[in-house]
């Protein structure tokens, strides 16, 4: 009897270590908005791996903490959702050129992002991306939430 409960007790830890490990590694966001539109819709429910910024490869869809000059906007979410179009060594996109001022290569640790709707907030108002509220990298879209 002691021996089936240590054993149980033992399974339960390592279940609990298990969870543990994919949510640190993982996390699950809300696309707020149509700015990622066709590609994510309003609802949509995205798995995100948390991952550094210097590991993101272009194209790749990235989530970020909002800017902070773009904080008190009405409607806009505390997480954005953009592709990833310029990493650290790229050329700056003509279009985006005038956020980001000086320099005409990505310096390293930033990213330009931009979204898949041509009415995205995005690089082109705010500049870049940098580590700093950086959530990672979007793995899958995994159905839409039952509010939407």
């Amino acid at each position: 009897m002691i021996r089936a409960a240590v054993g149980a007790g033992v399974s339960l830890l390592a279940t609990c270590s298990a969870v543990a490990v994919v949510r640190h590694r993982y996390t699950v966001i809300q696309v707020e908005g149509t700015s990622m539109a066709p590609t994510f819709a309003d609802g949509d429910r995205l798995l995100v791996r948390r991952t550094r910024l210097d590991a993101v490869r272009r194209g790749e869809v990235v989530v970020f903490r909002t800017p902070p000059d773009y904080r008190a906007a009405p409607d806009t979410p505390p997480w954005l959702v953009k592709r990833a179009v310029a990493i650290p060594g790229d050329a700056v996109p003509a279009d985006m050129r005038a956020a980001v001022g000086e320099g005409t290569e990505v310096p390293a640790a930033r990213l330009l992002v931009r979204g898949d709707n041509p009415r995205s907030l995005d690089s082109r108002n705010f500049g870049y991306v940098t580590t700093d509220g950086f959530r990672g990298v979007v793995v899958r879209r995994f159905g839409r939430s039952e509010s939407c």
